[in-house]
């Protein structure tokens, strides 16, 4: 139930302040009441409006947090590019069900260059975390500080990026922190492209072929049954997304969930869902920008 504490979104940019109106809702609203954080970069869209609105609906206050964090970006990626738009974030964030909007400075968050590492290793080094060294550093430091910032009951991370998921739950299960971890499904556009900050660096023709990722995700489930094993779906996937141009393959990937081991290479991937969960994850490049996306592969039994 929602808590009549904040009735529109309040912006606060430091932590001091963001503690204090977190506690003020606490005592106000009780023992039973409940936090839902949303941690996002900005330049917000329909995936993590689906976010706050789920934080709304299972919590009284929803704290969404915008911070382009500087460390989980490469020497040559896209910091500084990173599309940012204040006035339209907090208008979504409105709408989607936010009550309290933290937007802090690098220097709030980073007072000092960090000395404290929060690294979980083996599952952040294949995927993103081979082609990007040093991002899941990045993310786990970041989230480590906001989920002691917040003191979040619960936090909400989209799909989309699995293997954040991944990471961010394993931080939490082996630091034992007092905070569920909700994964939410990812969110499309009606042509299917899976939703995406980044989507916006697209040209008209970029994006018509970068549609080949999720129609190609599509075809997973049926080259499963009829038998095929990781090397030869990883191996379909390749020829089909690269008949596109423009597109440039990083990674095509069939991995356990979550802990993102390769399953037996000559083992059908579906008797290997018989007891495993299997996430499909692609990463390519269509021009300059870099896109995700995967579809998880549940296991029967569970």
């Amino acid at each position: 139930m929602k808590s009549a504490l904040v009735s529109a979104p309040r912006i606060v940019r430091s932590i001091a302040e963001l503690r204090k109106e977190i506690r003020a809702f606490r005592l106000a609203a009780g023992p039973e009441a409940t936090v839902g954080l949303v941690p996002t970069m900005g330049y917000l869209h329909e995936g993590h409006a689906s976010l706050m609105r789920r934080s709304a609906k299972e919590n009284g206050l929803t704290v969404l947090s915008i911070f382009v964090n500087p460390l989980q970006f490469g020497p040559n990626e896209d910091f500084e590019r990173y599309p940012r738009d204040e006035k339209r974030d907090v208008a979504v964030a409105g709408e989607a069900g936010a009550d309290l909007i933290f937007m802090p400075q690098v220097s709030e968050m980073y007072p000092r260059p960090p000395k404290t590492s929060v690294i979980v290793s083996g599952i952040t080094e294949r995927l993103c975390g081979a082609s990007r060294p040093g991002h899941f550093d990045g993310v786990g430091i970041v989230v480590s500080k906001l989920l002691h910032i917040v003191e979040p009951d619960r936090a909400y991370f989209g799909l989309k990026d699995a293997q954040q998921v991944a990471v961010v739950t394993r931080m939490v299960e082996d630091l034992n922190m007092p905070v569920e971890i909700v994964p939410c499904p990812i969110v499309r556009d009606a042509d299917g492209l899976a939703l995406s900050s980044r989507n916006v660096y697209l040209s008209a023709e970029e994006r018509k072929q970068a549609l080949s990722l999720s129609q190609t995700l599509k075809l997973v489930p049926g080259w499963i049954e009829e038998g095929a094993n990781a090397s030869e779906l990883t191996r379909r996937m390749r020829e089909r997304i690269g008949e596109q141009p423009l597109a440039d393959i990083d990674y095509v990937e069939a991995l356990l969930y979550p802990d993102l081991v390769p399953p037996d290479a000559d083992r059908p991937l579906k008797d290997v869902l018989k007891n495993d969960s299997v996430l499909v994850a692609v990463a390519v490049r269509f021009g300059q920008t870099r896109l995700i996306d995967n579809i998880l592969l549940t296991a029967e039994k569970r």
